[in-house]
Formats: structure tokens, sequence, C-alpha cells
């Protein structure tokens, strides 16, 4: 009975020492409730680009699986979460075409139309030069979905992260790759995907290479896009007319290892960006996909460091996607290490600010990132 006692109260001793060590090891984690895998296994290999919506059901989570990313077996997955756990992964969609072809599925987007249908966006396709855009809608949380639906010829829908519904218009940020570089623009729905009309974005004079935008909403009427680019930093642009129009691209003051960032407005008017704080070695425009890191302004220019969600030297921590909740706490979902989908819960109450200058996240005595470890995947 002593031994038993002895060793409980060794094991308690040592956990509370890991629980200790990992909290020194990353400072960064002020303000986050929930840190969690949406599910720990799946029939396939490989996992990438996540997507959350809160519906009046609750949360659902979307992502695709399968071998490896263009592999023709890659499918969209969705999961709900139901008394506090996250269903097992329903497959929604695929690529067949007919008995001797298939194609990959890519890059998943959920939308909840306010009092209405939760909206699937996503691709089918050979690669993101070819790919073509789809649709499903479910009436009931996720739970059931509709038939398949394509998108109107030259149209793809929002390319990795959520629409904004900005008066009666839902514009959906997207966004091209192909011979003609990428390119930037905004595909846009005044009646949730029956007509569609589009809105291009000028490279700028340096004609700056970016896709995968956001967008981020400010009391004033103006919208900010941001986005992932090969030019070493995050691209901004600005409209001030409903997103009708916008400036041409420039760099913020932010690094990007050309990898996949998303943004969200809280519900303070602050600007929350969550990406890889990584500026690749060298003129390389691609870097490894760790850390993940979470940053928030109140103009879009002045951005203070808040999380670290992931700081391992083990690559990759990528693809996020945020939202804010009715009850105020944000959520991240995001690929972890290809292997699994992530899910974090942060109070944005409790978050500390150091001013990011320079480009430079903060540095906090006593911690240092880790070394990286191998280098990112693509897409």
């Amino acid at each position: 009975m002593i031994f038993k006692k002895y060793f409980t109260v060794l094991f308690l001793l040592i956990a509370a020492g890991k629980a200790m060590a990992q909290t020194q090891t990353n400072p960064w984690r002020s303000g986050i409730v929930t840190d969690e895998f949406i599910y720990e296994q799946a029939p396939y290999k490989e996992c990438h680009a996540a997507t959350i919506a809160q519906t009046p059901k609750g949360l659902v989570a979307a992502w695709f699986g399968g071998t490896k990313e263009r592999n023709p077996d890659v499918c969209i997955w969705v999961s709900r979460k139901v008394n506090g756990k996250w269903t097992e992964g329903q497959n929604v969609a695929n690529g067949i075409q007919n008995d001797t072809l298939r194609y990959p599925t890519w890059n998943p987007v959920l939308y909840q139309i306010p009092n209405g249908e939760l909206m699937l966006f996503y691709k089918i396709g050979p690669s993101p030069s070819a790919w073509k855009g789809y649709l499903k809608t479910s009436k009931d949380g996720g739970i059931t979905w509709s038939a398949q639906k394509a998108l109107p010829d030259g149209y793809l829908g929002p390319i990795k992260n959520k629409p904004e519904l900005i008066g009666k218009n839902l514009i959906c940020p997207t966004s091209t790759e192909g011979k003609g570089g990428w390119n930037i623009h905004f595909e846009i729905t005044p009646d949730f995907g029956k007509t569609w009309k589009q809105v291009s974005v000028a490279k700028g004079p340096d004609t700056l290479e970016g896709i995968q935008p956001s967008i981020l909403k400010y009391k004033d009427g103006r919208l900010q896009l941001l986005a992932r680019s090969r030019n070493r930093a995050v691209l901004e642009s600005w409209s001030t007319d409903k997103g009708m129009t916008w400036t041409p691209l420039a760099k913020t003051t932010l690094p990007n290892n050309n990898s996949g960032t998303d943004a969200v407005t809280l519900k303070d008017g602050r600007q929350l960006l969550v990406y890889n704080h990584v500026l690749p070695p060298g003129k390389l425009a691609k870097g490894a996909r760790t850390p993940l890191n979470v940053a928030v302004s109140k103009d879009g220019k002045t951005w203070y460091a808040v999380l670290i969600l992931e700081d391992s030297p083990i690559s990759q921590y990528s693809y996020p996607s945020v939202i804010q909740t009715s009850d105020g706490m944000v959520h991240f979902v995001y690929t972890w290490r290809r292997q699994r989908i992530k899910h974090v819960v942060a109070d944005p109450a409790k978050f500390k600010l150091v001013e990011i200058k320079n480009g430079e996240w903060p540095k906090v005595a006593g911690y240092t990132l880790p070394k990286i470890k191998g280098d990112a995947k693509d897409l």
C-alpha cells in the first residue's frame, strides 16, 4: 500500500513537471481553453485544409483526406461536435467522374447562411490549375447533404477561407493558379449561389503573387484583404466600396512562408490573423510550416503577437481556419503534420499583446523557438 501511494505521488509529480515544462517551453498560450484533435484515427493516411463553421446545431468542421494530396482517392470529410465530442468523420464528397476516371477533391470551405442552410464549397480536379468549383448544402447542420452542384464555368467559390456577408452580397475570397501566375479575385453572389459576378484585384507595380485571401471588416465600412504570397510577406489590399473595387496588392510588415493564412474580425473590432510567422531563408519564397502563430491588430497595420499554437521543430502546422462563435470564443482548426486535424479554442479577452516590430516575433526571456526540422510540403 505504501509503495502504491509512493508511485501515485511520483506519477502526479512527473505529470505536473511535464505540464510545467510544456508551459515554460511555449509561453505564448494565454487564453487557450481547449487544445484537441478532431480525430485520433482515420481510414486514410493524410489530411489537410480544414474549415470550421458554427451552425444552430453546433460546430461543424471539414477537411480533405486520402492517401496523399493530389491522389484520386482524396475526399471531403465532415465532423460535427455533439455533446462535447467530435463525431467520426463522414465522407461527403469525392471526385469520381465515371467508371474509369476519378480526381482528387480539394480545399473545403464551410459557410453558415444566417437563418439558412450550411454551405460546403470545394474543388475537384487533377491540380489547382485545373480544378472546378462545387457546392453542397445542408439543412440540418451538417448531418445530411444535398446533391453536388457545379458552380458556373469560370467560378470556383471561396478558394480556402470563409466568405463574408457584406450587405446583401456574399463575398467569396478566391484565387487562381496557372499559366498566368497567381491571381486574387472575389466571386460575389447576392442570392447565396444562384447568380454570381467577379471582381478583380490588381497585382500592383511589383506584380505581387498572392492566393487564398481572407476578408476583414472595419467599423468605418472599409474591407481589408490578407493573403498568402510568393513574396516573403503577407499581402494586403483595401476596399472602400463594400468590396466592389480593391487597391493593388501590397506587402504587409508580416512574413509569409508561401503557406495559407486565415483572418477574422472580432466582435470588439480587433482584427485577428493566424499564420506561420516564418521568413524563409535567404531569398527563398518558401519555408517550413512551423511555428503557427496568431496576431491581432486594431488598424490592420500595427500587429501584436498573442499566441503560438504550435512551436514544435517538426513541420508542418498549416492551413488554419478561424472563426469567432456567438459566445465570444475564437476557434482555430488546422493541419497537424498532415496526420490529423487540430482544434484549438481561445478566449480573446485573455490575450496578452506584445507589439511585432520590424516583422520579428517578440522575444521572451528564457524561451527560444526550436530549430526547424524538415521543409514544408507544398500546396
